[in-house]
């Protein structure tokens, strides 16, 4: 395949992602995601972040396997996502579960720095590796435990974390700053929610949860 076709076949992704946040508002709380975020998604060479071998399924709406019994997430999820965290040009961002990169470098469309958290070092390696080659200086990324999250860069404005939590890590609550938010899908394997946690400036801490997700679970991350 082409990089022509590539980029038609993103553009129909984008296009069906519109669509499931239309079928999703009541879930959503509205019926489209930001156009910042839409636009990053349609930057973002899906098909480069997963095995070679998988490249023609990569602009499916669906989650695909990248080895280690991790998948990347599903694209209408990590628009989602990117979207309730809201990441703002003047940013720092932690990412918990880097996978091979495909959420930090949407994501990187979008904040002024992200730090990435992966537990499992091939993967670390390979995502450092893709988001060089595609010009995302602005992420960084390293192998650990990520529900410690990064201490050394903390505070940070906003914290993604792409694997469940029974309950929100508190290393990465204190990480993050007052006035930040965090997205993460929380609950046991069978019943996850995608959870918006939101910090006050005086440090007061708020949920609110939107809608069933299913991610592996945080000490795989």
């Amino acid at each position: 395949m082409t990089d022509e076709h590539f980029a038609t076949l993103r553009r129909h992704m984008v296009e069906m992602i519109a669509i499931h946040a239309d079928l999703a508002e009541e879930e959503l709380g509205k019926a489209a995601l930001d156009e910042r975020v839409m636009v990053a998604v349609g930057r973002v060479p899906r098909h480069l972040f997963v095995p070679a071998q998988l490249a023609p399924l990569a602009y499916l709406d669906t989650p695909l396997p990248i080895g280690f019994d991790k998948t990347v997430s599903q694209p209408f999820i990590v628009a989602v996502m990117t979207d309730l965290l809201d990441p703002r040009p003047d940013e720092a961002v932690l990412e918990v579960g880097t996978g091979l990169g495909y959420q930090a470098a949407v994501l990187a469309e979008l904040a002024r720095r992200v730090w990435s958290v992966e537990v499992v070092e091939e993967l670390a390696l390979a995502a450092e590796a893709r988001l060089r080659q595609l010009g995302h200086a602005n992420v960084e990324v390293r192998v650990g435990d990520g529900s410690q999250g990064w201490a050394e860069h903390a505070p940070f404005d906003k914290i993604l974390v792409a694997a469940a939590a029974g309950l929100v890590p508190p290393a990465l609550l204190g990480q993050l700053k007052p006035g930040g938010r965090m997205v993460l899908p929380t609950g046991l394997p069978e019943a996850q929610r995608l959870t918006v946690v939101e910090k006050d400036a005086v440090g007061r801490v708020g949920l609110r949860e939107l809608m069933d997700v299913r991610f592996g679970p945080l000490d795989m991350a």
